[in-house]
């Protein structure tokens, strides 16, 4: 996509160690406290269960010996199996070619990204499908943003055509609607959260030492008197210093916006959400993170953070453009000859997993465990999102579902749009709903066709 030629961005890729056996692969994850791609010789290749292998590590298989055996198979269900080759250019030219994208995402400063604040226009005011009201609100877009007149810990809004309001942005605009906007503001730091008309001083359920908590949460009560406070979970080894100081520089964002606001006529942009990479580098910190970066800006803006090397070829050395291509299609082939089948629709995401033919029960099994860790990873790679509705191959019992469901909750589990798996519905198919924040990996690099409008079909 021509999106990605030229732009500045950063790779995250996690460390590549090279082992002889199964035992130097635990010793270095042990030793590093991460993941890492591990390598191991065939003769130990059974044993990599106690690894925990997720859906896109890649293995590395020593040339000898001849085949797997079907435990160690198991072992690698949906992992990425590469033979090790002697010579170094050729292993490098097979680890390249196997590098799995997990996530993908686009930042136009230009556009109304999350977390933006703006003061905004009330242009129209409506009547929703539930009986409340709403307004359209212009915040500089092409497209309106909207608001819900109710919301949560807030009174009921009761504005006019004209009327300037602060609001920020819940949800990215999309191909066919605005972004979705709130009143209740949220200034995020590394270690807290601010909410200027919030009133609850709450810590993070992540935190589950009470002591601390208590500390955390009196902490913050002796040192504010007004607005809404979350800690986050960073905040646990954190300086009490460095917490406090972070308040007083969140408190001051906030009061600069209110000058903003007297001094700028509304459609005007107030606060720029601009710490995606650092909320990246942070979900990332447990791992050995390694950053690849276009751009000398970046290289030290991040130097502090993180490992971060400079590769004017990163995206184009790691296949970014190809790999996205093959996202933006519908079909996504298994390794055991079965493919996933994906459309996105207005009201939800369907999702098949062919079997063709030829699978035995058993087979089928190993199918839906295959497909369900690529599911995992084509949700958040295609930023998959709302309602997403899956039909598996064979019985749709639950006891033919239960170690697929088991395996969307274990690679969701850590989602930052906060997947859920409802389970299975009364037709056999497996439920998820998940937080829609961002446009889909389709939104972004395409829009509707005009001949067929969407469809995919022509007349005959």
């Amino acid at each position: 996509p021509k999106t990605v030629r030229g732009a500045m961005g950063a790779l995250f890729t996690q460390r590549i160690v090279i082992v002889s056996s199964v035992q130097d692969a635990v010793a270095a994850i042990r030793k590093s406290g991460s993941r890492v791609f591990a390598a191991a010789l065939h003769r130990d290749a059974s044993r990599l269960g106690s690894l925990e292998l997720l859906q896109g590590d890649a293995i590395l298989i020593g040339n000898e010996g001849h085949g797997l055996s079907d435990g160690a198979i198991e072992a690698c269900d949906g992992c990425l199996m590469i033979p090790m080759e002697e010579n170094t250019e050729s292993l490098n030219a097979s680890i390249a070619a196997s590098v799995c994208i997990r996530e993908f995402v686009v930042i136009d400063s230009n556009k109304a990204n999350e977390g933006n604040i703006y003061l905004g226009k009330i242009v129209k005011k409506i009547q929703t499908a539930n009986g409340y009201s709403g307004y359209f609100v212009n915040i500089g877009g092409d497209k309106e943003a909207f608001i819900n007149a109710e919301e949560r810990k807030l009174e009921s809004l009761n504005a006019c055509e004209g009327q300037s309001i602060i609001v920020q942005v819940l949800q990215e605009q999309r191909a066919e609607k605005g972004a979705r906007v709130t009143r209740f503001l949220q200034i995020v730091g590394t270690f807290l959260v601010y909410s200027p008309y919030g009133e609850d001083i709450l810590v993070s359920a992540k935190i589950d030492d009470e002591e601390k908590r208590e500390e955390l949460g009196n902490l913050i009560a002796d040192n504010v008197d007004q607005g809404g406070w979350m800690v986050r979970t960073q905040a646990l080894d954190a300086q009490k210093e460095d917490i406090l100081k972070e308040l007083k520089i969140l408190q001051s964002v906030f009061n600069n916006i209110l000058i903003r606001v007297k001094n700028l006529k509304a459609p005007a942009l107030l606060f720029t959400n601009d710490n995606y990479l650092d909320e990246m580098i942070k979900r990332s910190q447990s791992c050995s993170l390694k950053i690849e970066v276009n751009s000398h800006i970046l290289e030290k803006e991040l130097s502090d953070k993180a490992v971060v090397l400079f590769n004017a070829k990163a995206f184009e050395e790691a296949g970014v453009e190809e790999k996205i291509n093959n996202a933006l299609s519908k079909n996504v082939k298994l390794n055991c000859g079965g493919r996933v089948i994906i459309e996105e629709t207005k009201a939800f995401v369907a999702i098949d997993v062919d079997s063709g033919e030829g699978f035995t029960q058993g087979g089928i099994n190993r199918l839906n465990q295959e497909a369900a860790h690529e599911i995992v990873r084509q949700i958040l790679l295609r930023n998959l999102s709302g309602k997403i509705i899956i039909d598996f191959a064979g019985n749709n019992e639950f006891k033919f579902l239960k170690s697929v469901i088991d395996i969307l909750v274990k690679g969701l589990a850590q989602d930052v749009s906060k997947a859920k798996v409802l389970g299975v519905s009364r037709a056999g198919n497996v439920e998820i709903v998940r937080s829609r924040k961002r446009p889909s990996l389709r939104d972004l690099f395409s829009e509707e066709c005009v001949t067929c409008q969407g469809t995919g079909r022509v007349e005959k």
